[in-house]
């Protein structure tokens, strides 16, 4: 495949690839006034399906209103080119699955920070009428100024390719939430129950082990998960956050609240 460096995306020129994400390839690009972006462009697949289209376009127009001090401003969009891609805000920084990697379990203090900024970036999404659907460390940059939450506005846009193709839930087993591995409606309590994991993985855990996609989506319906990994001031709300029954989970506000009152000193 022929290099896109130095090429156009809308009006952005490439300077190099950053990876491969749900939606295609990511690339770093920048303004013509030197503005850094993530550019996502769609792969082919994608870009001739219909309704991927129209789903992309709905969700563009309400992630560009998303706000917030922990999320990745999509900047720019064009969901009618060839490849239909979409530009946020470049975050520089290590992903927290990275970041855990290299340095090992983050401690109390950092955990409440984390999950304060988590809850703070779902009650931007969701007050735009958005679900992230598929949040998880890779979702995550550890910015210098404070987590950030990426790929949020294009996830039903892909959740509604892959169940029409494979009958599959959209998502990462191990973060999703039972009534997305059952295919059942999705609401922000999905996000909570994600939120919940991440909090399991950011301290050194794995909420519900590992094993095949299949068997960590049978154990988030069915089994308790473990929370041996969380430590014990924290895990009475990580449990909240992972109850089977949406109806049980906290909301972000509540999250923010519990968080607050059991701040040590």
């Amino acid at each position: 495949m022929l290099s896109r460096v130095g090429t156009l995306i809308g009006r952005y020129v490439i300077e190099h690839k950053l990876g491969e994400g749900g939606m295609g390839t990511v690339y770093l690009a920048r303004s013509r006034g030197g503005r850094a972006v993530a550019v996502k462009v769609a792969r082919p697949e994608l870009a001739s399906d219909p309704s991927f289209r129209a789903r992309f376009r709905a969700e563009v127009a309400a992630a560009r209103q998303v706000g917030g001090f922990h999320t990745a401003q999509v900047v720019d969009a064009d969901p009618d080119a060839e490849a239909p891609w979409l530009a946020t805000a470049y975050v520089p920084g290590p992903t927290l699955a990275g970041l855990v990697t290299a340095e090992g379990p983050l401690d109390e203090t950092k955990l409440r920070a984390l999950g304060a900024a988590l809850a703070e970036a779902l009650e931007a999404i969701h007050a735009c009428g958005l679900v992230h659907r598929d949040l998880k460390p890779g979702n995550i940059v550890m910015a210098p100024d404070g987590p950030r939450v990426l790929d949020f506005g294009i996830a039903r846009a892909l959740e509604s390719t892959r169940l029409t193709a494979t009958g599959s839930a959209f998502g990462t087993p191990g973060y999703l939430a039972p009534e997305q591995a059952l295919g059942e409606e999705v609401t922000g309590a999905a996000d909570v129950f994600a939120l919940g994991a991440v909090l399991v993985a950011a301290a050194g855990g794995r909420p519900f082990g590992d094993g095949t996609p299949m068997g960590l989506m049978y154990r988030s319906v069915h089994e308790a998960p473990d929370l041996t990994s969380v430590p014990e001031a924290l895990r009475d709300l990580v449990a909240r956050c992972l109850a089977k029954d949406p109806a049980e989970r906290p909301t972000p506000d509540g999250i923010l609240d519990a968080l607050e009152e059991g701040a040590p000193g």
